[in-house]
């Protein structure tokens, strides 16, 4: 039985949306620099490209903090349980409708082969990218006494590093955008991270019964807890009154 669920948190959407938005800038911007193709201007492109790359930096900066805070870095865990049986439907068994091997749950929201490529992406594509994207920044810089120059021999082995990260982006990008499209509807992935709710089938059923008892349990308690404090002021009260006729008949005698 489907179930709405609230997966994706404002900041992991908030997080994905401007990741995506720079890496497609940054793209774009490169792919001039290298002289693919004109728009910007090739000075004004290296400046946006700079500034993109900062951005990107500071963005995951906050996103390593958020993972790490919040325990979201446990969803890429690598795990051989369905890695094959993820394999085969990505390569047969999505155009025969097949079913997911992989049920989807909010703690766990990736399957074998997600896990994999973007832990893969996390610690070792994007920091080469960061790293060998500020060593181009920075191989010559200004100094008090002159420009000064990093000990490299020479930036073709960093372009070509770097050159080679940005078809790799580009290539899971494209990967990313057609996967998308493969869940219940064309466009349920997408709304999902938009929205951030998404329809998960035999969602955590056996969690669900778990937290409506912890509710019920809750709300017995917090019942019984007013009952008792009722009782006691009901008691107080009656005590108060008991004192008082007892005063008022020794006032009488």
């Amino acid at each position: 039985m489907a179930r709405v669920v609230y997966i994706y948190k404002a900041f992991e959407r908030f997080w994905h949306w401007m990741q995506a938005l720079l890496i497609f800038f940054l793209a774009a911007t490169g792919f001039e620099i290298h002289g693919s193709f004109k728009f910007f201007g090739y000075e004004n492109a290296v400046e946006y490209h700079n500034y993109a790359a900062y951005a990107l930096i500071i963005l995951i900066i906050f996103a390593i903090f958020w993972h790490f805070s919040t325990g979201e870095w446990k969803q890429y865990l690598p795990t051989k349980e369905n890695l094959i049986a993820q394999a085969n439907y990505y390569i047969l068994g999505i155009f025969k409708n097949a079913p997911h091997p992989t049920k989807k749950t909010v703690l766990s929201k990736l399957n074998p082969l997600q896990k994999l490529v973007y832990l893969g992406l996390k610690i070792l594509v994007i920091p080469v990218m960061v790293i060998s994207g500020l060593l181009y920044i920075y191989y010559r810089y200004p100094h008090q006494t002159g420009v000064e120059a990093l000990s490299i021999d020479s930036l073709a082995p960093i372009a070509i590093i770097h050159t080679l990260g940005a078809y790799f982006l580009v290539a899971f990008v494209i990967s990313h955008l057609y996967l998308m499209t493969t869940g219940e509807t064309i466009t349920s992935n997408l709304k999902a991270m938009i929205t951030g709710y998404e329809d998960l089938d035999g969602h955590d059923e056996e969690k669900d019964e778990v937290s409506d008892e912890y509710e019920e349990s809750e709300i017995k308690e917090e019942t019984e807890d007013k009952i008792e404090e009722k009782t006691e002021i009901d008691n107080a009260e009656e005590k108060k009154e008991d004192e008082h006729t007892l005063k008022t008949e020794n006032n009488k005698s």
